[in-house]
């Protein structure tokens, strides 16, 4: 059972249930009201702006009533509903102690270990069961990758998996590029070298926060695909040197590719964190490595040795997941947080994979109408 109480200048609204306690400021419930004059129905968008509310709103009184919670705000006049457990779920009361690289939202940090349980999805069932479909994203959520199988082989197979949640982000490759061995290759991707664990195209900005890779033809030995956790490996690092972390959190590298036509050039942290700490991002790619010229001359010790440490930890066995893509299979990676690579192959047989780019907002927002269809306003 919920029980409220009324701060004495109406400033503050104290909900309890059970353990938990949640306060809430009168400023932020008013901006936050979901009555029909503040949000509209269906899509929830704010009618009113900070400027309609009045920089004294209080509440006046404040009462539980059919399952929710009434507060009347002064001095204005009005008497609004608020559902307790949407309340709850966005309580902003608790502690800001949390150490630099905490994880947000759904996260969750891995290594090898996960090898024994690569998330996995079924294209038919994934296209054509809602259910399945949230379970599939949830896990490139959660961990920041899942494979798919039992796809179509047929070329541009992979624009039906972004299908599935979003829509291509076309870059100077393309809306896809091939991936397979060339003669006078443009770009290392194109030999059967094996490839270090990197994030994609860092020189963009911004840069696409989603890789497809799909497989239609797998006949040469090796090549297998390996991805690694690159906010497992950045906070790794900080529990070995937090000096490290922060120097490669605190300055720039700067990352450029050269093509034809074509020069990217962007400036941004190997580890990137929000204002509170939670990693944001992180940036690994030597191959498009610039000149690192934003760290200052008596940090740049430092800095090569933490680059150095980093590399190291993303090199470990210990970090990573690998797997076999066979024809009609195809994997998806969050580009900002899970680096991915290829062990090298021979050059008997064949490999063909195609490859494009999308973005998480996709995954994230299909996955929330999935798993939460948005309320009208408060019941």
């Amino acid at each position: 059972m919920f029980q409220v109480q009324l701060s004495t200048d109406g400033d503050v609204v104290t909900l309890t249930h059970g353990n938990d306690i949640a306060r809430f400021h009168a400023i932020w419930l008013r901006d936050n009201a979901w009555d029909e004059d503040t949000r509209a129905p269906g899509n929830g968008q704010r009618l009113i702006a900070l400027r309609d509310i009045d920089a004294g709103v209080h509440v006046t009184a404040a009462r539980m009533e059919g399952g929710q919670l009434h507060l009347t705000f002064a001095p204005e006049g009005r008497s609004i509903a608020y559902d307790l457990a949407w309340l709850m779920e966005h309580s902003y009361d608790r502690a800001q102690n949390r150490a630099p690289g905490w994880l947000a939202d759904s996260a969750e940090a891995w290594d090898a270990r996960l090898m024994d349980n690569v998330p996995t999805g079924d294209f038919a069932a994934v296209l054509g069961d809602p259910s399945a479909r949230a379970a599939w994203l949830a896990q490139i959520a959660r961990y920041g990758f899942a494979k798919l199988q039992d796809g179509p082989v047929e070329d541009g197979a992979l624009f039906k998996v972004v299908d599935l949640f979003g829509h291509v982000r076309e870059t100077n490759y393309g809306s896809k590029f091939e991936v397979r061995t060339e003669i006078n290759p443009t770009n290392l991707a194109y030999t059967g070298l094996g490839l270090q664990a990197h994030t994609d195209n860092p020189y963009r900005d911004p840069m696409p926060t989603v890789q497809v890779l799909y497989c239609l033809e797998s006949t040469a030995e090796g090549g297998e695909n390996m991805v690694v956790d690159g906010f497992a490996a950045a906070r790794r690092l900080r529990e070995e040197n937090p000096e490290w972390f922060d120097v490669l959190s605190q300055h720039c590298a700067r990352f450029e590719y050269a093509g034809t036509g074509v020069r990217l050039q962007s400036r941004r942290p190997m580890i990137e964190l929000d204002p509170d700490g939670a990693l944001r991002a992180v940036r690994f790619n030597n191959r498009s490595a610039a000149a690192i010229t934003d760290v200052p001359f008596d940090v740049m010790p430092a800095y090569y040795a933490a680059y150095r440490r980093l590399g190291e930890i993303i090199d470990d066995p210990s970090m990573e997941v690998s797997f076999r893509l066979e024809p009609g299979e195809s994997f998806l990676v969050d580009n900002t947080r899970v680096l991915h690579a290829r062990k090298g192959y021979s050059g008997t047989g064949t490999r063909w994979f195609q490859g494009c780019y999308a973005d998480m907002d996709g995954v994230r927002s299909t996955l929330a109408a999935l798993q939460k269809p948005r309320k009208e306003a408060a019941e």
